[in-house]
């Protein structure tokens, strides 16, 4: 139904001041309108803006302004999207000059993080997120807000989240809500350290998926293990992780998570509040990055994520870069160590990948020196059976045993390692 989209005009600037990713392209105002157009609106028009520094009042300048304003009126737009950030002071004064709501792509963002969120985790960390970047932007920033908020599903874009009553609140209050959010994600964090101790006793690898936004993740997911997760062709379809187990061979079983898709100018604020999730990247044993070969941007998609992976201190984790959508691609298709092409949507190069992932958690086998107390003597069978001990030796103090183990064997045997434990 086409019944109440609110129609934007979209602004973005590329100024030779700014570091070259912030600057916005052709691309990224695509990307932009198909944000707005997830978000529930329609972009019927953009403005892209060249100049040598910001204006520091309007951003784009007052011609610009004036231009961006007729734009406004002709198309009956109520909505200004930005693909830059912009700063508190400037959102005012745009808002005042246009007469119209105005956004950045950060905002934008957030509002359809509060959209999709569905688990009480992934509120949470929208939330955290509302606020955090609200904070600077309360004074003379929202008068324009409805009363409406997420849950009544026709609030206007923007306005989703926290809604009208937090917003005018003052600071303090405002500081203090950030402040209990964090808390109640501590406690996640803690629930998730949990989980993950339980994970290395019951012996089972973790491989999380990794990609740019509607690249395909939840395809992939869905193909390796009938999860029935819905995957549609819009950006940020899957907010909330999703883990299931799936045999990659006759012998070896992993975990196979989804991850909220990555995107280029990704709020700060977002990153910090899914720290809780996106942590996990650090602790798995194999990583999929998922590109979407398909996209004529996809080598610049592929470099926001490995920053992103990096930023999080996940780019020692072993990473096989499946290049997806495969059968829409016409040329030559990337070859090389630890890369897979496949489709998600036809199953062609699944086996391939299976393959690859348990040849990667078969040589990230760890060579260890274990001192095993006596009363502990059973995990000696354990490691014969499923590892492979290269030697054992019966001293007054325990077993002193040389073994090569997997990954998912590591939890049970972490507490018994000698001093003059050899590298992998």
């Amino acid at each position: 139904m086409e019944i109440n989209t609110e129609k934007a005009i979209l602004a973005g600037l590329s100024a030779a001041s700014m570091p070259e990713k912030e600057r916005s392209t052709e691309t990224s105002m695509e990307e932009l309108s198909a944000l707005v157009e997830t978000a529930g609106g329609k972009a019927v028009g953009y403005l892209l803006q060249n100049r040598p520094t910001p204006e520091a009042r309007s951003f784009i300048g007052e011609g610009k302004v004036q231009e961006l304003k007729q734009l406004i009126e002709a198309n009956e737009c109520g909505l200004a999207v930005f693909d830059n950030e912009l700063s508190p002071s400037q959102m005012r004064v745009l808002s005042e000059e246009l007469g119209v709501k105005v956004l950045d792509r950060s905002g934008l963002i957030l509002d359809i993080f509060a959209q999709r969120a569905q688990t009480r985790e992934g509120q949470l960390q929208v939330e955290l997120a509302q606020y955090e970047y609200l904070l600077p932007r309360l004074t003379g920033m929202w008068q324009h807000l409805t009363s409406q908020t997420a849950s009544g599903g026709t609030s206007p874009i923007g306005t989703r989240g926290p809604g009208e009553t937090q917003l005018e609140s003052d600071r303090r209050h405002i500081r203090r809500k950030i402040q209990k959010l964090r808390e109640e994600l501590s406690e996640v964090s803690r629930v998730r350290q949990t989980q993950r101790r339980l994970r290395e006793k019951n012996a089972m690898p973790v491989v999380s998926l990794v990609g740019y936004t509607n690249s395909g993740k939840s395809t992939i997911l869905n193909l390796l293990t009938d999860a029935g997760i819905p995957a549609n062709d819009r950006l940020f379809d899957t907010l909330d992780t999703t883990t299931r187990r799936v045999n990659i061979s006759e012998t070896q079983q992993v975990l196979l998570s989804d991850t909220v898709g990555f995107i280029r100018k990704l709020p700060h604020h977002l990153i910090n509040a899914f720290k809780a999730t996106l942590d996990e990247l650090k602790y798995a044993d194999v990583l999929l990055h998922i590109i979407d070969i398909s996209s004529p941007d996809w080598e610049n998609q592929a470099q926001v994520v490995d920053s992103l992976i990096s930023q999080l201190g996940a780019e020692k984790t072993p990473c096989i870069r499946v290049f997806n959508k495969c059968d829409l691609f016409f040329g030559e298709l990337p070859h090389g160590e630890n890369i897979v092409c496949m489709s998600a949507k036809t199953g062609e190069g699944a086996a391939a990948l299976l393959s690859k992932l348990s040849e990667i958690l078969e040589s990230e086998k760890k060579k260890l020196n274990l001192l095993l107390p006596y009363e502990q003597s059973s995990l000696l069978e354990m490691l014969h059976r499923e590892g492979a001990v290269v030697e054992s030796e019966y001293a007054e103090d325990g077993i002193n045993v040389k073994a090569h183990i997997r990954p998912e064997l590591w939890g049970r045997v972490r507490d018994f390692v000698r001093n003059d434990n050899e590298s992998n």
